[in-house]
């Protein structure tokens, strides 16, 4: 069974999402925080991350900019969709740059849209 890791300080949100990932089959790690999030990176090494950006502590920026520079390969070849609500064009623009696989503004995307793009991606990485 794949593992999602869904960093998401928003309770509610984070639940939501779970609930809806879980119910796809998947298993879930959910974790509330950037620093939390980079240890079951190392730990559990999932199949996809579900980032927010605004998060207490270390940011989602952080987490991505991290990952891809301190993390082994195969950790750094982790498919990362960040799922925020900054969605200016500057966010989105260094989100991909600092290699997420995508980026989706949270007020757009319902969460059988978030499955679908996580679908998406896991199959563009076998």
């Amino acid at each position: 069974m794949e593992k999602i890791l869904v960093v998401e300080d928003d309770k509610f949100l984070r639940e939501l999402i779970s609930k809806k990932i879980k119910s796809e089959g998947y298993e879930v790690i959910p974790v509330v925080d950037g620093e939390e999030a980079l240890r079951k990176i190392r730990e559990d090494q999932p199949a996809l991350i579900l980032l927010d950006l605004i998060l207490p502590g270390i940011n989602g920026f952080e987490v991505l900019e991290r990952l891809k520079k301190d993390f082994p390969e195969e950790i750094k070849k982790i498919p990362v969709i960040i799922l925020s609500n900054l969605g200016q064009r500057e966010d989105v623009q260094k989100g991909i740059s600092l290699g997420a696989n995508d980026f989706l503004i949270k007020a757009h995307f319902t969460p059988g849209e978030i499955i679908n793009k996580i679908r998406q991606v896991l199959e563009g990485k076998k």
